[in-house]
């Protein structure tokens, strides 16, 4: 598979890998360029989902995304669920290894939510001991997901981008920008999401991912059941122009489309990607002549 920006760019433009989609994948190759598992659908000894990912894994590269990792816990990370991970990872050889800046259960309980955490010293202390945690089982950086968020702490001491990005200084991890959760998370608690883009290291970002939200007037809903809205569109350019060339993909998780239907969204985000960055190189070969 190629990407939509030739030589020197690496992976390109990716999808999630859903059932729905699992015939198509292994009918005839298909026009992405990698595809993202959810971990935790496939942190099993066997069965057919395991037996569909590694014929599939045959032709696509892929990167496994976790939801259940729950690195802001203050009980320290699952061993378990570690070597489950760690097993998968040895499986799959992914690109990138990611989950999210969270957490998701208390007391051996999950909550199967992907909640916000204080960005205080205090959890920076957590989120740092669990991410070395994490890295030292699997023998990689790991990749971190902003959230979308509908409350915010008032013990928090910093923004959400300067946590993020102490975390990535302190533990040398990566971090996989969500745009649609940047834009939700904005219009919720009233920052400017261009702050945020500019207030992230531009070296430490792996991964974009791209999804639609449910706009319901006063609040917005990450649900990841319908197309990219233009507001997020917009919000992607602006990611492009600072951080140039990072590999994207495009969410969804209900409301699942056909295969094809999924592709040509996907080729809205190429078509974008191209006009930003053939633009900018031009841009910037025309300073460089002058």
């Amino acid at each position: 598979m190629t990407s939509g920006f030739g030589p020197g760019f690496g992976p390109g433009f990716g999808l999630g890998l859903r059932t729905q989609h699992y015939n198509d994948f292994l009918a005839e190759p298909q026009p992405v360029d990698w595809l993202e598992v959810i971990s935790d659908n496939y942190m099993v000894d066997g069965g057919k989902p395991l037996a569909m990912l590694d014929q599939i894994r045959a032709n696509y590269p892929m990167v496994m995304h976790g939801v259940s990792m729950s690195i802001g816990s203050v009980n320290g990370l699952d061993k378990e669920y570690l070597r489950k991970l760690k097993k998968l990872e040895q499986r799959v050889e992914p690109m990138w290894v990611s989950d999210h800046l969270c957490w998701s259960g208390v007391h051996g309980r999950n909550l199967h939510d992907l909640l916000p955490l204080p960005y205080t010293q205090e959890a920076l202390q957590v989120v740092t001991r669990n991410v070395e945690q994490a890295q030292e089982v699997l023998q990689r950086p790991l990749v971190l997901e902003n959230v979308s968020s509908y409350v915010e702490y008032e013990q928090s001491e910093m923004t959400e981008w300067e946590f993020l990005s102490e975390v990535c200084k302190a533990t040398g991890s990566q971090l996989l920008l969500d745009i649609n959760n940047i834009y939700v998370s904005s219009f919720n608690h009233d920052f400017s999401p261009t702050d945020f883009i500019e207030g992230v290291p531009v070296e430490s970002v792996a991964q974009f991912h791209l999804a639609g939200h449910l706009n319901r007037g006063d609040i917005l809903i990450d649900t990841h059941d319908h197309p990219v809205c233009d507001d997020v569109w917009d919000l992607y350019r602006q990611a492009l122009l600072h951080f140039g060339y990072i590999p994207t993909m495009i969410e969804r998780d209900d409301n699942i489309p056909s295969l094809p239907e999924l592709i040509a969204e996907l080729d809205v985000a190429r078509a974008i990607a191209d006009d930003v960055l053939t633009g900018n190189n031009q841009e910037q070969n025309k300073k460089v002549a002058l």
